[in-house]
């Protein structure tokens, strides 16, 4: 398999994540109470210690992200205040994102103990993307909004016509 082959490929896997975490991260509709849902499924707002809670959802974080990263691709994915990543390669966290202290704030907690994205700091958002400063070695990365479960326009491709 060529390198292109793999990055198309390994963009089209990101591109099935949106389209399954849209579908899965939606509520159900019902009553809104979610006292029955299980403790497993609350994100962990204090994913690192000292973080503070997230109190409230940002409306504006909602959605899918996507970036790329050190040949990876990247799916940030917010609801209310839950957040999940998926990287290609293998990575998943999940956690919360919303306000925090006057702030938006993304709290990850990964499986594989990638700390690569554990507490991350929006600095800008509007409707085309998204900054995060995250803390440690990884430092600023770029989101690109995701409509309808498709990649967005404009990410770097390795074909050639």
């Amino acid at each position: 398999m060529t390198t292109a082959t793999a990055k198309v490929r390994a963009a089209a896997t990101a591109a099935g994540l949106v389209g399954a975490l849209a579908l899965t991260g939606c509520g159900g509709g019902g009553s809104g109470d979610d006292s029955s849902a299980p403790a497993s499924r609350t994100p962990a707002a204090t994913a690192s210690a000292g973080s503070g809670a997230v109190t409230g959802s940002s409306d504006k974080l909602q959605g899918s992200w996507i970036t790329t990263s050190k040949g990876t691709v990247v799916a940030l994915v917010i609801t209310g205040k839950q957040a999940g990543l998926f990287a290609t390669g293998g990575t998943v966290c999940s956690g919360a994102a919303g306000t925090e202290a006057g702030m938006r704030m993304i709290h990850l907690t990964c499986t594989d103990g990638s700390e690569d994205r554990v507490t991350g700091m929006v600095d800008s958002v509007d409707k085309d993307g998204m900054k995060v400063t995250w803390s440690g070695k990884l430092g600023q990365e770029t989101y690109t909004k995701a409509e309808g479960g498709k990649l967005p326009s404009g990410l770097p491709t390795a074909l050639k016509q």
